[in-house]
């Protein structure tokens, strides 16, 4: 989405004259990331980011294309499947590294089930998918940015004020996914290979698999963009949703949303889908808009604290691990349990004796059947033993032992 040139107030333009000067001396990045970095702040002052108070938005509830409408397209064959996927790159983000969940490397190497990591299912899934085209999978692999953080008192970068380790830098969100993926070589390359499209999904998400309908939609109908969008439940309420603002089509996350309408964001009443993070997205028309500087996504200031410096960094979006018996696990892929009767998910909420993975996996012998419940809150010093079944819901106000058999 393009945006009118960037107008600077004389405070701000003296601004980014000295942050280019401090960025400038920074060795730790490249040419590329600096003119990102610069032209990411740039706009920060020059606009207002979208701050939406749940009055201004426009809900989408009757927007896009329903799955179901793909399916009369057409019955594939090995043929047709193989064209289709010479076309294809799968993109997995490998996600945060994890620090708020006690890990020390990215989320994509936390053990599923059956001593499987998500990575390991991600490739088992694209080998089963490219039974048909008879190839074996490529993998490569490209970093994101990293730009500094800002001091929020002076405006400098903080790895020029005597900071320079891990906590002076930041990945800009998965918003950098297209710059980085033509900064790296990687989209050229692909491109010089007649791939087409590239599907995006996060690698902790074992849903978000290659969906040959949607492919062939996109390519008959030359689509350059599709997200994957599906109806809000109450395991969902934090994630992004679809809104028309100011007359544009705009993805809002709950970061953009103010405090005093947090709770009204979250209604699955109101705001009925969610984004899965799930895209698709023409590699032809990502490399024109990144070429052409065009890639304008809405900014998300995330303020945080390093050192007792308050410090803000810059962000923009692209756009739940299964170990329960919820689901079952096929080659890689996650199916719907058909034990499970109600078609709902059950709401499950841990407390933060939960958080970190190595006190979740601690806390419970075996992972607990949860198929027949419909809700679990658990607070406080809690431990689950070994063979467990979940199908209560317990009521507030009850007090429960030390030990508990049923």
């Amino acid at each position: 989405m393009a945006a009118a040139a960037a107008t600077l107030s004389p405070a701000d333009a003296e601004k980014i004259s000295v942050l280019k000067s401090d960025v400038a001396t920074l060795n730790q990045i490249s040419e590329n990331e600096k003119s990102g970095f610069i032209n990411l702040v740039t706009r920060y002052l020059s606009s207002n980011p979208v701050s939406c108070t749940v009055d201004q938005t426009s809900l989408l509830l009757n927007y896009g294309l329903c799955y179901a409408d793909l399916l009369w397209l057409f019955l594939f064959d090995a043929a047709e499947t193989k064209k289709l996927l010479d076309k294809l790159v799968v993109l997995k983000l490998n996600g945060g590294l994890g620090t708020t969940m006690g890990c020390t490397g990215p989320k994509s190497v936390i053990e599923v089930r059956n001593g499987l990591t998500f990575l390991d299912l991600i490739v088992i899934q694209i080998e089963i998918v490219e039974k048909y085209a008879n190839s074996k999978i490529e993998i490569h692999t490209f970093n994101q940015s990293q730009y500094p953080r800002l001091v929020v008192e002076d405006f400098k970068p903080l790895p020029s004020k005597g900071n320079t380790g891990k906590d002076a830098w930041y990945p800009p969100g998965h918003g950098d996914v297209f710059p980085s993926l033509k900064n790296s070589g990687k989209l050229d390359a692909l491109l010089s290979q007649g791939k087409e499209y590239v599907f995006v999904a996060n690698s902790d998400n074992l849903g978000a698999v290659v969906d040959l309908k949607i492919l062939n939609h996109l390519i008959r109908n030359k689509n350059e963009y599709c997200m994957e969008v599906t109806p809000k439940t109450l395991a969902d309420v934090k994630g992004g949703t679809l809104i028309s603002y100011e007359g544009k089509v705009q993805l809002l996350e709950i970061a953009q949303v103010p405090d005093e309408h947090v709770n009204e964001f979250k209604s699955i009443e109101k705001f009925k889908i969610f984004n899965t993070n799930n895209l698709w997205v023409n590699l032809k028309a990502i490399d024109r808009l990144v070429q052409g500087d065009a890639l304008k996504m809405e900014i998300i200031p995330n303020p945080k604290e390093v050192d007792g410096i308050k410090v803000l960094q810059l962000e923009t979006a692209a756009g739940a691990a299964i170990r329960s018996d919820l689901y079952t696990l096929s080659d890689g892929f996650v199916t719907r349990n058909p034990a499970r009767a109600n078609p709902a998910n059950p709401s499950i909420d841990l407390g933060p004796e939960f958080k970190k993975v190595a006190n979740f996996l601690s806390r419970f012998k075996s992972i607990p059947s949860i198929i027949n419940l419909d809700s679990l809150k658990v607070t406080g010093d809690v431990w689950f033993g070994a063979g467990i079944t979940l199908k209560l819901e317990i009521l507030d106000g009850a007090v429960i032992a030390d030990k508990v058999t049923c």
